[in-house]
């Protein structure tokens, strides 16, 4: 407990200078006082402080902060966008000695020897060794991290009910579901088991494709500590340098990473979610390698039909079907209300539409900050594939600035059968249009014969007071107008059911007919 309370104390200490910052955003003189202007070049400066406070302050921060960098409900775009340069990057020598976890985990299994540092993580260092005459990775757990991380879990639990005081009432929902969210994150990460699972799973999903590269696992070496797996080298994805040797545009490349996650999430239903550049590469041969599984996610069927569902309606612009798959992914409560939220998606749509260029994270942050204003959580999953298309899309637009990632999802969605081309969809929609149009179609001659009748008998009158004198008038432009209508109809029916539009096209004449006559006899 008293290391928890000195932890607790550095923590609020670290946070408390841009806490009294924003508190006086609401009132200058914190508590009275009118609230302050602040530039957008002032939140950048505070972001950029925030993210090297997390840094400072050990993993557990830094995963709070990827995290925030998903979360545009809770904090602001310019957050957003710092936050999602969290990488985790610490000195490999930092913490205890990591080979006591190799000699716990591996005993003689591995010439210690034979171990050369590679890379050092906020949550584990990776070294190579030699094994059975190859050269393998080992992502080795820091030892002692997982006290730390339970720890830490504690103290920001115990800063939830303090934010909860300060926060506006519209965040306040948000922050109380991401503080469970959050933990089952972080602790799913720290099992490497499941890493090592995972990676198994999405190398077996891409055993077709050649130019996807998962390295492959050493299951009898794997543990929850440990993750034994192939040892494949790449320079990084964006080397320009690198792509130019091996022939590859950077538009090509981006494409392939797109599309790669696009199949892990939407195909498969397990992806890897932390698609930052320090976690691709390309090999010699023009390979795309993907490393770091430990922020990885299974879906269930239901979730990735859901979430499939939510990329179709968001490139459609389908404002109805948004707003029942936001429902559906336990986004939005069922008890919303559907017609004041309808609005404000239809207020997203029309601003995207307003702008030359649209991207991924636009899309996400403009939803988010328009949903405001009604309670509303983001569930783990979500949470990481949002994370997946922001941070992946950012790695695309670095390779390509005009990389357009929502073109390349609709030509996705079209060619695993997830969307209909433009052509299908307008017949889909015209389809759908004579579907509920046939039934009165269907009764249309029978109720035109009973007005011809009542016409013809005298017994239909409509009576009017004329602005003008009806001399000169037209009594047969009805006729005209009613064949007008018919052959509009029928050319119509031509798309869904062809003897029908004869049939409509033949009464059609026949009310023409009708029409020359009266003129005729005029």
């Amino acid at each position: 407990m008293r290391g928890y309370y000195l932890r607790y104390v550095q923590v609020l200490l670290r946070f408390f200078p841009l806490a009294i910052a924003f508190l006086r955003d609401r009132r200058r003189f914190l508590l009275v006082g009118p609230p302050r202007q602040v530039s957008t070049a002032v939140h950048r400066d505070r972001a950029q402080r925030l993210t090297e406070t997390m840094l400072d302050l050990g993993p557990a921060f830094i995963k709070v902060g990827q995290v925030l960098s998903t979360r545009p409900d809770i904090v602001p775009p310019t957050y957003v966008e710092e936050f999602a340069t969290l990488q985790d990057e610490v000195p490999e020598g930092a913490g205890g000695d990591p080979l006591t976890v190799v000699d716990a985990e591996l005993g003689d299994e591995i010439d210690r020897e034979t171990l050369e540092p590679v890379a050092g993580g906020s949550l584990a260092f990776v070294y190579t060794a030699a094994y059975d005459g190859e050269r393998i990775a080992l992502k080795v757990r820091r030892p002692g991290i997982g006290a730390v991380i339970e720890r830490d879990l504690r103290v920001i639990r115990g800063f939830v009910p303090l934010l909860l005081l300060i926060a506006d009432e519209r965040q306040r929902y948000s922050i109380e579901n991401l503080a469970g969210d959050f933990e089952d994150i972080i602790l799913e990460e720290l099992d490497f088991a499941r890493e090592a699972s995972i990676m198994a799973e999405i190398d077996d999903n891409f055993a077709d494709n050649d130019r996807i590269v998962v390295p492959e696992t050493y299951p009898d070496l794997c543990s929850e500590r440990v993750v034994a797996m192939e040892y494949i080298e790449g320079r990084k994805i964006t080397d320009e340098r690198a792509l130019a040797e091996v022939g590859i545009e950077p538009t090509e490349m981006a494409t392939l990473i797109a599309r790669t996650y696009l199949k892990m999430g939407l195909v498969d239903g397990v992806f890897h979610a932390d698609p930052h550049p320090g976690n691709l590469s390309v090999t010699d041969d023009g390979r795309l390698v993907i490393y770091d599984y430990g922020m990885s996610q299974r879906l269930t069927d239901k979730e990735q039909a859901d979430i499939t569902a939510l990329y179709r309606t968001l490139v459609r612009r389908d404002v109805d079907g948004l707003l029942n798959t936001l429902i559906a992914l336990e986004v939005l409560d069922p008890s919303v209300d559907r017609v004041q939220v309808r609005r404000v998606l239809e207020l997203v749509i029309e601003s995207l539409e307003g702008r030359s260029e649209i991207t991924w994270r636009q899309i996400i942050t403009e939803l988010f900050a328009r949903l405001h204003e009604f309670p509303f959580r983001i569930p783990p999953n979500v949470m990481l594939l949002m994370r997946v298309g922001t941070v992946g899309e950012g790695v695309c637009r670095t390779l390509d600035p005009e990389f357009d990632f929502l073109e390349v999802t609709r030509s996705f969605l079209v060619d695993y059968g997830f969307l209909e081309s433009e052509l299908e969809t307008l017949l889909s929609d015209v389809r759908g249009d004579l579907r509920e149009s046939l039934p009165v179609l269907a009764r249309a001659p029978a109720r035109f014969d009973t007005v011809f009748g009542q016409l013809e008998r005298g017994d239909l009158v409509v009576k009017t007071d004329p602005a003008e004198s009806t001399r000169g008038g037209d009594p047969a432009v009805g006729y005209a107008i009613l064949a007008g209508s018919l052959f509009v109809a029928a050319s119509v029916l031509t798309l869904h059911e062809g003897s029908l539009a004869i049939a409509v096209g033949l009464f059609g004449l026949l009310v023409l007919g009708q029409y020359v006559r009266k003129r005729h006899h005029r």
